[in-house]
Order: C-alpha cells, then sequence, then structure tokens
C-alpha cells in the first residue's frame, strides 16, 4: 500500500518506493517508450551474448583482448539487466511500487557491475599497452592466470564497493515522500532519507571520483605511453593499423566514462531528475547495446569470427533439414 506524503510527514517510515517517472505520460506514449525500451533491451542482450558465444567459443579470438571484451559484455548484460525489466513493468503499470529489498538490491548490482566495468576498461587499457609497446613479452605478462586475477580483481572490488555505497545509501530511516523516477539511484534515494543527507551525498560523490578517476588515470598513463612508443618509432607504416588495434576500446571508455560522470559525479545543485534523465538512459541502456556494435564494427577478427559464427549456424540448420 502506497504512503502518503502526509503519512510520512506525521513519522511513518517508508517501506516502499513508488516509481512516478513515467506519471504524466499518456498511454499511448508509455505503449511506445515500452516498445522502443523492449526492442533495445533485447537488441543488446543478443549482441552482447553474441560476443560471449564468439569469444568463448571461438579458437582464433584466444586471446587475453577478447577474454576482457567477453566478461564486459557479460557485466553488460548484468547491468541491464537490473535496471530495465523494471522499467518496462512501470511503464505497464502507471504507478509501480517497488519493495525496499527490491530497491537495495538493485542498487547494489548498479554498484558493483558499473565499478567491475571501470576497472575491466583500465585492465583491458593495459593489456593494449602491453601488445603495442611490449609484444615480444606480451604472453609471459599477460599470461591466463594473469588474466583471471585481474578480471576477479574488478569483480572483488566491484563487490566490496557495492556493499560500502549500499550503507551509505541506507544507513538512514526512511520517513520522507517516497516518491522517485524510473528506478532506484543513489542520490535520490538518500535524499528521501531522515535527516541531513549532504553528508552521505558526499561521500558518495568522493566515491564516485575515486572510482572512475582512479581507472582513467591508468587509462590515461596506458595510452599515453603507447603513443609515445609509436612516436618514437622510425617507420610509422604501422601507425593506422596499431591505433586500430585499441580505437574500439578508447570509443567505449569515453562513451561509457562520460554518461557515467554525468550521472554520479555531478553537483547536488545541477543533480535534479530532469537533468539526470538522459544521461541516465544513456548510461543504463545506450551504453550496453552500443559496446558490441563498436567492437563488431572496428575489429575485422570480430567481423570474421560473426561471419564464421553465422556459417556454422547455416550448416547446422541446412545439416538437421
Amino acid at each position: 500500500m502506497e504512503l502518503k506524503p502526509q503519512d510520512l510527514r506525521n513519522g511513518s517510515m517508508v517501506t516502499d518506493f513508488l516509481l512516478v517517472g513515467f506519471e504524466q505520460s499518456s498511454p499511448s506514449t508509455r505503449a511506445l517508450l515500452f516498445a522502443l525500451f523492449l526492442a533495445l533491451y533485447s537488441l543488446a542482450m543478443a549482441m552482447n551474448g553474441r560476443i560471449i558465444f564468439i569469444t568463448w567459443t571461438d579458437p582464433r579470438l584466444n586471446s587475453p583482448m577478447y577474454f576482457f571484451l567477453g566478461h564486459l559484455s557479460f557485466l553488460d548484460i548484468c547491468f541491464i539487466t537490473t535496471t530495465i525489466p523494471q522499467m518496462l513493468i512501470h511503464l505497464m503499470v502507471k504507478n509501480h511500487i517497488v519493495s525496499f529489498v527490491s530497491c537495495m538490491t538493485q542498487m547494489y548490482l548498479v554498484f558493483c557491475v558499473g565499478v567491475a566495468q571501470c576497472i575491466l576498461l583500465a585492465f583491458m587499457a593495459y593489456d593494449c599497452y602491453v601488445a603495442i609497446c611490449h609484444p615480444l613479452s606480451y604472453a609471459q605478462i599477460m599470461s591466463q592466470q594473469v588474466c583471471v586475477r585481474l578480471v576477479s580483481t574488478a569483480w572483488f572490488f566491484g563487490l566490496i564497493n557495492g556493499i560500502f555505497l549500499e550503507y551509505m545509501s541506507f544507513q538512514n530511516p526512511f520517513c520522507r515522500d517516497n516518491h522517485m523516477e524510473n528506478f532506484c539511484k543513489a542520490p535520490i534515494v538518500i535524499t528521501l532519507s531522515c535527516g541531513d543527507p549532504q553528508f552521505s551525498l558526499r561521500v558518495i560523490f568522493a566515491d564516485a571520483i575515486v572510482v572512475l578517476l582512479s581507472p582513467m588515470v591508468l587509462i590515461v598513463i596506458s595510452y599515453a605511453r603507447i603513443l609515445a612508443s609509436i612516436l618514437g618509432r622510425a617507420s610509422s607504416s604501422g601507425l593506422g593499423k596499431t591505433f586500430s588495434t585499441c580505437a574500439s576500446h578508447l570509443t567505449v571508455v569515453i562513451f561509457l566514462y562520460t554518461s557515467a560522470m554525468f550521472s554520479y559525479m555531478n553537483p547536488r545543485s545541477t543533480h535534479g531528475p530532469d537533468k539526470d534523465k538522459p544521461f541516465s538512459l544513456l548510461y543504463t541502456l545506450i551504453a550496453p547495446m552500443c559496446n558490441p556494435i563498436i567492437y563488431s564494427f572496428q575489429n575485422k577478427e570480430m567481423k570474421g569470427a560473426m561471419v564464421r559464427a553465422l556459417g556454422r549456424s547455416s550448416l547446422s540448420q541446412a545439416e538437421s533439414v
């Protein structure tokens, strides 16, 4: 049962949250948005699923870069699955109520996967650096054991940081208005809690700086050394090929970090729901959908692997007939 604002002012505690992001939208608009989000969600799931299947089954893609890419696609699937299905339900039901536990679970998964993505992208930049600047030692430096440890490290820090951010978001009881936008988001949830939310917001902001900028420092250093190594070579015949090797990764980094920084590193004065919507949508759905597209169209090996996968699929269908 929905808690009314007057009940909350009288001291009742919030037991659920009411999503009102599409409350003013007409039924036809909600139906159109439902079809659009469902199509984009299905497309993102299919493309990331194809990336995972190809990178884990094609022996020609048995390299650290594609090992990391498969895990990045898995993280993309986890990320959109924690938010988009709830948004689809919200579009079908005008007043969609989310339980307190569901909100906590969703926020923890978003925190965990988001942090793991940032760290994994930094490790992928380091992989590019080793491949280009130390090609003779690449197999030894980026061994299978090292790659597994790097991915495990990304997941570990995601899990630990998620627990910390979850505590900061839900440490105070909730006794204010229980209305929020399309899904549970830390800055909005914190402002609904009792007491002064400024301390928790500052901690979340500081954590976002550390989590986003620390991997970014490693990414910038890696690409700076790559650039210095290329410019220091006498021949520039391989310049275009060298840059194209990591162009996909750099494009994904710019795309994800831009949307994430606007979503989680804005000052509270400019962090209103209306201003957040475009970047929340970009960070939540568009980025996971574009990642496999970027890697597929800019990487010749991925194109070839997809063609071979389609060929095997067509051959198996023909044999079954």
